[in-house]
């Protein structure tokens, strides 16, 4: 038995497309009625009070206060609020001291659009959405002075749940200035809101990172002021890193020639990407439009093909998977999008693409941004039939694991194994009582959310479908919280050359 640890975090799927039209249309004013949920594009708080200008009636001192025009407007400053904290609800923002929120019904990953107000000094509150203004604020901010003419944005970030000053919640009041955009050229401020992120250094072109081109952006720290100038009118690919190896990576939509936006790294790392709360990158514009954009998805690659050797795996020249032999993984991590892969005898050590032709090529899916993947290369090289060398490409969709157990998906890799039924082992030779999966032919898996498994030591047994008589047992100690693919790979009558049957299980 093979076991792979490979515990990784990664969140679900949002189509870029969504900030690409967002930037488009970066001049319309946002509607109270747009899309709150995470993930979706448009505005997610709207504001409180008098109308459009988001203020109400109150001055910094709960006093009445001017309403309407711009940050030039005199006396007068701009300020929005970026909800950037993962694990704090939806909140209504106050200045302290007057009953009406400055916005109501901010949710995570969402902006409000710029409100304008003396300039003065305020203390924010911010308390549960629909919570009553004479309730406890949940978080109060120090005071923040806001200068005449000026604009900032105030990002929520941190952890709600923790008291630790490395990671606690906080509110980051940032004023803004962008530099001038030259032609050709986009300006972006990268935020660094995840608060169980490490330091990373920012690889434009993800293509070196040992030399990137930004080092040393901490957790609660930014890019400064003026924005970093990137290539316009073409999707970028962006590496973070840390100690000269990439962490992820993500793929931007084509940005338009001059024009400026945040980008706020945010979620949890410890997260699934695929999940609302998984790290991924919140692009932020000037009219409180916000959109996802999500890590690249990985690929883990498995080797069960019985009779196979070593192999080496390209998606056009590039080297994507190095000398993987059977019962081994190889991880990659690509832009959204499908791909040929061309197998090659393995040779240890980078190598470029021979000439010769390859000894098989297959196809991927459409793998989308936010996915972890595990495709298992599993048939056999010498066949043409339905036993032929072949992918099984497995989206990891896990349900939450309940208390105390930890759950497992099925799929069957055997080529000349029959349909068979997978379950658990009391007595030596025979499944217990209702099995965990019945009839699963090769080339097929179970469903993705898993089934149930207690935790600890425990025997799996394989039976031919519809019997309970054991072809083959397995012992396994699931911890609990664990997710896990097991794999019923290689042959029961194996030839001179294969690999016989046996389970692969990868965390």
């Amino acid at each position: 038995m093979m076991t792979r640890s490979s515990r990784h975090r990664y969140a679900s799927s949002l189509a870029l497309g969504a900030l690409a039209l967002a930037l488009s249309t970066a001049g319309v004013a946002c509607s109270d009625d747009d899309d709150t949920t995470p993930g979706a594009g448009g505005s997610a708080g709207t504001a409180g009070g008098a109308g459009a200008a988001g203020l109400s009636d109150a001055g910094p001192d709960g006093t009445a206060g001017a309403a309407g025009g711009g940050a030039d407007a005199a006396g007068n400053a701009r300020l929005r609020v970026v909800h950037a904290s993962s694990d704090a609800p939806a909140v209504d923002v106050y200045a302290k001291g007057n009953a009406t929120p400055l916005v109501a019904n901010l949710a995570y990953g969402k902006a409000s659009s710029y409100l304008e107000l003396p300039a003065g000094s305020y203390q924010v509150e911010l308390r549960a959405a629909g919570a009553s203004p004479t309730d406890a604020p949940a978080f109060e901010t120090p005071a923040l002075e806001v200068l005449a003419g000026k604009t900032y944005t105030a990002i929520a970030a941190g952890s709600l749940a923790s008291s630790a000053d490395d990671d606690k919640f906080r509110v980051m009041a940032l004023e803004e200035g962008f530099g001038a955009s030259e032609a050709g050229k986009v300006r972006v401020r990268v935020v660094h809101a995840g608060f169980d992120a490490p330091t990373v250094d920012l690889d434009v072109g993800n293509d070196n990172p040992a030399a990137p081109e930004l080092s040393g952006l901490a957790r609660f720290a930014d890019t400064g002021v003026e924005g970093v100038p990137l290539p316009a009118a073409t999707a970028l690919q962006i590496g973070l890193a840390a100690s000269g190896k990439t962490v992820t990576a993500f793929t931007t939509p084509s940005l338009p020639d001059q024009s400026s936006l945040f980008v706020v790294a945010a979620g949890q790392i410890a997260r699934s990407p695929r999940d609302a709360t998984g790290f991924a990158l919140l692009a932020v514009l000037a009219d409180g439009t916000t959109a996802w954009l999500k890590q690249n998805p990985f690929v883990y690659a498995l080797h069960a093909s019985p009779d196979a050797p070593a192999v080496d795996v390209y998606a056009g020249s590039a080297e994507l998977i190095d000398n993987v032999a059977f019962a081994a993984m190889g991880r990659i991590q690509v832009a959204p999008g499908s791909y040929t892969l061309d197998f090659f005898p393995g040779q240890a050590g980078a190598t470029p693409k021979p000439s010769t032709n390859p000894a098989v090529s297959l196809a991927t899916p459409e793998l989308g941004a936010g996915e972890t993947y595990l495709t298992i290369a599993t048939g056999l090289l010498a066949s043409a039939g339905a036993d032929k060398f072949q992918f099984i490409h497995l989206a990891e969709g896990f349900s939450d694991v309940p208390d105390g157990k930890a759950l497992v998906r099925a799929a069957h890799a055997s080529p000349d194994a029959p349909a068979v039924d997978l379950g658990t082992v009391t007595t030596s030779g025979t499944l217990d009582p209702s099995a965990l999966v019945y009839d699963l032919a090769f080339p097929n898996a179970t469903e993705p959310g898993g089934a149930a498994l207690s935790a600890g030591g425990l025997t799996l047994g394989v039976a031919a479908k519809g019997t309970t008589s054991t072809v083959a047992e397995f012992a396994l100690a699931p911890t609990a919280g664990q997710r896990l693919f097991a794999i019923a790979t290689g042959m029961l009558a194996p030839a001179q050359g294969q690999k016989g049957f046996g389970l692969m299980v990868v965390d």
